[in-house]
């Protein structure tokens, strides 16, 4: 269905793609896999006529193409659900997915309630069951996620490019949206998969193609790879993901209790509901939930962003805390790491050392008024080192890195604070596996130190991998409370889904 020669892609002198060549064939589910910064966005970009200047050729349907735009690659039927999703927040469902594409009347005005409907018939296709006329703030980012995916269907595309589509997403969405691939592989379309989550890639995909460093570097059938294979071919290197030896002692760092977050007003019930739990000195506690249980919500309510409608106790090292704002919660101690790294984590028009500084300037001004730029450039370039961060300079913007490297920013400046207690919300979200590893080695030190880290994760293996005990949560309360040596797979979906 389609063919790239040849593809070569550079940023200002950075060669981003390096003489892509690969196949795309129709009726398969074709998996791009790569690290972080091996170029599958990028390649997936000049797919879809995002980016229009590149060397090499394209041919579509035997045909040799170069869009002009992303409004040609659709009506060439070429669609992208983008991983960073590509959604206006205060416009309506429905008015996202027609955009660009709205439906008129015989007068020449907007057809809503025809566009309503179909949005509608979308939705509940996907099992996602709210309002066409919700505006895309008032969603999570999973719930964001499946009308990315909405929109995608909707164009009726012959390509379909899936870039981590289930990055936001829980298990029960996760197979809605497999049976929904299943049904377009048996419309013939060409389904482009792309997915740090090697275990959804043996159940979803029929091929894969292998980028490293911007280079095509193999391409063939799923069947009869093994994860290690698929490792080495990514990485050049074997992955060693090393399970936790728990460093926890028996003092207790954080003490939350009777914690209750009331919905918006006009809207009665609450989002989350008496939840009581105890965070250890060097303890990592794992929390896992599906979508809307109320996980993201008790992250942001510890650390105070709900000051009017979240009521609670918090104890931190024995001491009562009154946290109205984050300004609080960073006094207390308390650092939160959040889901969607992008919008809430980073500036991304700012280099890496400020983003670092920033939440620390007070500690590095020179006569209490002016920033030691020296100081500046000493802590950006120690956390650089520290974790790792692959950048020719502190200089570097935000935006110009890959995911995992953002996300290590994102930890740097909360590292910075010197915080007894983190919170991390989905911290290896859309980030390969040695991105993954690197950052469960860091938890893994930190918490070896005495640091008390919670960790939101919809990966179930990765709540196994790092984690000393699991909390789970099922509409909007606490329903287990679970050491992991206790814990299985079966149990903990069991009471995901049913409260007590």
């Amino acid at each position: 269905m389609l063919i790239a020669k040849n593809i070569t892609k550079k940023f200002s002198g950075v060669t981003a793609l390096n003489n892509i060549c690969l196949e795309l064939h129709p009726g398969k589910v074709n998996a791009i896999i790569g690290e972080n910064g091996a170029g599958k966005s990028t390649l997936m970009k000049i797919f879809s006529g995002v980016h229009t200047q590149y060397e090499g050729s394209i041919i579509y349907n035997d045909q040799e193409l170069q869009f002009a735009g992303t409004k040609e690659a659709e009506q060439a039927g070429i669609a992208i659900i983008h991983q960073e999703l590509n959604l206006i927040p205060h416009l309506t469902i429905s008015e996202n997915i027609f955009l660009g594409r709205e439906l008129t009347n015989a007068f020449g005005m907007l057809d809503k309630k025809t566009m309503r409907i179909a949005s509608g018939k979308l939705l509940e296709k996907l099992n996602l069951t709210v309002s066409p006329d919700t505006k895309i703030a008032e969603l999570k980012v999973g719930q964001q996620q499946l009308v990315e995916i909405a929109k995608a269907l909707f164009c009726n595309a012959a390509v379909i490019i899936m870039d981590e589509p289930t990055s936001a997403i829980s298990d029960k969405e996760v197979d809605n949206l497999f049976s929904i691939i299943a049904e377009l592989k048996s419309q013939d379309k060409t389904i482009v998969y792309i997915s740090h989550k090697l275990k959804e890639l043996f159940t979803i995909a029929d091929r894969y193609i292998v980028l490293r460093d911007g280079c095509t570097i193999e391409s063939g059938d799923m069947e009869g790879v093994s994860q290690e294979s698929l490792i080495h071919k990514m990485t050049g290197r074997k992955i060693e993901l090393d399970h936790r030896t728990a460093a926890t002692t028996d003092t207790i760092l954080l003490q939350v209790n009777n914690l209750t977050l009331k919905k918006s007003a006009g809207l009665h019930g609450n989002v989350l509901s008496d939840i009581s739990f105890s965070l250890f000195e060097g303890e990592i506690l794992g929390i896992y939930g599906l979508m809307g249980a109320g996980r993201t919500e008790l992250m942001e309510s510890i650390f105070g962003l709900y000051p009017k409608l979240a009521t609670a106790e918090i104890i931190v090292g024995g001491l009562q805390q009154k946290i109205k704002a984050p300004a609080d919660a960073i006094k207390a101690g308390i650092a939160l790491v959040p889901e969607d790294r992008k919008l809430q984590g980073l500036s991304l028009g700012q280099n890496i050392k400020t983003n670092i500084s920033i939440t620390i300037l007070s500690q590095l001004q020179k006569w209490g008024f002016v920033l030691n730029h020296h100081k500046e450039v000493a802590l950006s370039k120690k956390y650089i080192n520290e974790l790792g961060i692959k950048t020719s300079s502190e200089k570097t913007l935000a935006k110009n890195l890959s995911g995992g490297n953002q996300q290590k920013i994102v930890l740097a400046k909360w590292l910075a604070t010197k915080p007894r207690i983190l919170l991390l919300d989905e911290p290896t979200r859309g980030i390969d596996v040695n991105a993954k590893a690197e950052i469960y080695k860091l938890m893994k030190t930190l918490a070896a130190q005495g640091m008390g880290i919670i960790m939101v994760s919809s990966e179930l293996p990765e709540i196994f991998a790092v984690s000393d005990r699991i909390l789970v949560m099922a509409e909007g309360e606490l329903t287990a409370n679970i050491p992991v040596a206790e814990a299985t797979e079966a149990v903990i979906l069991k009471h995901a889904i049913h409260k007590n």
